[in-house]
């Protein structure tokens, strides 16, 4: 096949506006930044987030058999289990939370039930009692385009800037004649109940909507992705005190006591990986014979992104015993732009069924870096907050 250049979301590209090229971090240098992740999964968003800002996860909270695979994957980070359980006052800060809270129910192929106390994409409110307790100086958040039409009712925060799963009342945070927040019959939006959450706590907050083509991928997959940033310098540095609205010192005495080479999971140098596959981004590739022979009309988007991955697509579909075709797990796994075996291994014990779960729920990462360079220049927050240490003062 042949290969030329253009820009799209690539280095030079109109979505970003700078290159996409990053210097390899130093080890001599400070400490990497720490990180917290959220309603997991297999760690697409965690790999793009310790990408772009050269940062290291130290723990993380998942509940389903996917937990499996962050774990073998992130062996250092501890997972936290249940959100709803978590006490936020005994976990280790850190300077960057992430998640992507659930979907179904505001996912356009749900049932659209909304951001509200009870359904699952309400758990929202928990993470941002995470972000409220924690501190963190930045806040990555992903989700489905649903987000931007879906209906909120969000809870309205009681004691300080704490937000609370309940009582629950709508807010008048759209107001206007094309607003969502002036007609009690038409409730909020789940973007603004987030971002209004965001500027309840303190945090100034960009997002940007984004298709998975935009970045070469052979799919749609328009996901919304939030940027947030404390202007507080450090505020990993500081608590919430139960019950208040004013900050403390934390109750961590932990500081960088982890391995640094967060990229080096099971001999995958993946910051190297994604680096290049960045660098592929923009590439205009002429399909090759075979390709068109195989893929018919989408010749060229299959071999776009082999050439990215470097990787050949997959056998798309399998035929299980007794049941019709399916889509399959390793094809669905390549289409996300990940590391084969990632989900589908066969040492993580899924079920063909969970790996396509945790697929479907998943985030693409080099979407989601391209996603957040953008988001970092736009905000004009620069480069993180670097500092040699961040354990409490004693």
């Amino acid at each position: 096949m042949t290969i030329r250049r253009r820009g799209t979301c690539g280095p030079g590209s109109p979505i970003t506006g700078v290159p996409l090229r990053e210097e390899p971090a130093s080890h001599s240098g400070p400490a990497p930044l720490r990180v917290g992740s959220l309603f997991s999964g297999y760690g697409g968003l965690d790999l793009a987030v310790e990408h772009v800002f050269r940062a290291q996860t130290i723990w993380f909270s998942e509940i389903s058999p996917v937990q499996h695979v962050f774990a073998r994957h992130w062996p250092d980070a501890p997972n936290l289990g249940d959100i709803t359980a978590v006490e936020w006052a005994e976990v280790e800060p850190v300077d960057i939370l992430c998640g992507g809270f659930p979907c179904q129910d505001v996912s356009t192929v749900g049932k659209m039930a909304g951001l509200a106390p009870g359904t699952r994409s309400g758990l929202w409110a928990y993470m941002a009692e995470a972000i409220d307790q924690l501190r963190p100086e930045f806040v990555v958040i992903e989700n489905v385009r649903g987000l931007l039409s879906a209906s909120a009712i969000r809870a309205t925060p009681e004691r300080g800037n704490r937000a609370t799963p309940e009582p629950a009342t709508l807010r008048d945070l759209e107001p206007g004649f094309w607003g969502v927040g002036d007609d009690a019959a038409r409730p909020l939006r789940a973007a603004g109940a987030v971002l209004g959450d965001l500027a309840d706590i303190g945090y100034d907050a960009q997002w940007i909507g984004l298709p998975a083509s935009a970045i070469g991928a052979p799919h749609p997959r328009f996901r919304v992705f939030i940027l947030a940033h404390a202007p507080v310098p450090h505020p990993a540095r500081l608590r919430r005190r139960a019950g208040r609205g004013e900050p403390g010192p934390g109750a961590s005495s932990s500081g960088y006591d982890r391995v640094v080479s967060s990229g080096d999971r099971s001999g995958i140098a993946w910051p190297g990986r994604l680096a290049e596959m960045e660098s592929r981004i923009g590439h205009v590739v002429d399909p090759h014979q075979r390709h068109v022979q195989r893929w018919g009309k989408y010749a060229t988007a299959i071999a776009r992104w082999e050439h990215i991955v470097d990787a050949p697509a997959p056998n798309p579909a399998m035929i299980p015993e007794g049941a019709g075709i399916r889509p399959a797990p390793d094809f669905v796994e390549w289409l996300m732009g990940i590391e084969a075996g990632w989900v589908t291994g066969p040492a993580l014990g899924l079920t063909a069924n969970q790996q396509l779960t945790a697929l479907g729920n998943g985030v693409l990462p080099l979407h989601a870096i391209c996603a957040l360079r953008a988001l970092r220049q736009w905000s004009d927050v620069g480069e993180p907050r670097a500092v040699p240490d961040h354990r409490p003062d004693s």
